[in-house]
């Protein structure tokens, strides 16, 4: 049980690490827009290098792509949260609710003309279903197993694909 804990604390804890880690304390907003316009400056030499393949979307998609992904992150910070508190069920409806096989994500999967892409994401919400599932049997190894299973799609999918 301790060990579940430590260990559930400490992606916790490198979670907040790496979403705070571009803002500390100190920084107005005007600074943090600039490191980010600076940082896109210094990025975009490095896009001639992204092997990864272009989904092609125009800005809207880009937009709402964005967005969406946003929320994928929110929900896996929240059901890190609620895993480390044992709300299993609460965290199975986040997984069911936010990251699932719904209409929505099924039919947004559809939508980018990419087969492989479409595959990997429909992969991806069929494996939120089943972390949804396994959290409902309050096994803590077996809940961070299936989170790690699904977030091995997110990694897979961000190292293939770029907007």
């Amino acid at each position: 049980m301790k060990k579940n804990n430590a260990i559930l604390s400490s992606l916790l804890l490198a979670l907040v690490v790496f979403l705070t880690s571009c803002n500390d304390n100190n920084t107005t907003e005007k600074e943090i827009v600039k490191k980010k316009a600076d940082f896109t400056m210094a990025d975009s030499s490095k896009m001639k290098n992204d092997k990864r393949m272009s989904l092609k979307l125009n800005p809207m998609q880009k937009n709402h792509q964005l967005i969406n992904m946003r929320s994928h992150l929110e929900a896996v910070q929240q059901i890190i949260t609620l895993l480390a508190t044992e709300k299993y069920d609460e965290a199975s409806k986040v997984a069911y609710k936010k990251l699932g096989s719904t209409t929505e994500m099924k039919l947004m999967c559809a939508s980018f003309g990419d087969k492989n892409f479409e595959n990997l994401g429909l992969e991806f919400h069929k494996s939120a279903d089943k972390m949804s599932e396994i959290f409902k049997g309050r096994d803590k190894d077996k809940a961070l197993g299936a989170l790690s299973n699904t977030m091995n799609y997110c990694v897979k999918c961000h190292a293939t694909y770029r907007q």
